[in-house]
């Protein structure tokens, strides 16, 4: 978690709230600090853009929520994704499976 107070506090709302997509411009907004200020903590706290951030706390939270057994449509609805295809794409392109070849796989491997 950052050491900012104002990034770890976004952070901690992502984390409660995976489904937000409220922009990082909307973000430096809410806690009164310019979007460039923002992204540079990003970056610099997290070792990432504020996007990729957000997509590995979603693919993590995808990755829990699969593993017990949740259904691929109330994951997708859960994490933010405008559709299963969305979902499935970013989700291969992260893992090299799709989420349904996730799920199939023996427990162990997941």
């Amino acid at each position: 978690m950052p050491a900012d107070k104002k990034l770890r506090g976004i952070c901690e709302a992502l984390i409660a709230q995976p489904a937000n997509n409220d922009t990082l411009e909307r973000w430096s907004d809410r806690v009164h600090t310019s979007l460039r200020t923002l992204a540079q903590l990003f970056r610099q706290e997290t070792g990432m853009t504020f996007g990729q951030w957000r997509e590995q706390l979603r693919l993590g939270e995808a990755m829990s929520k699969l593993s017990t057994g949740h259904p691929v449509a109330d994951v997708v609805q859960k994490l933010g994704y405008a559709d299963v295809r969305t979902f499935a794409v970013m989700f291969k392109r992260a893992f090299g499976c799709t989420p349904q070849q996730f799920k199939a796989r023996p427990v162990g491997l997941n």
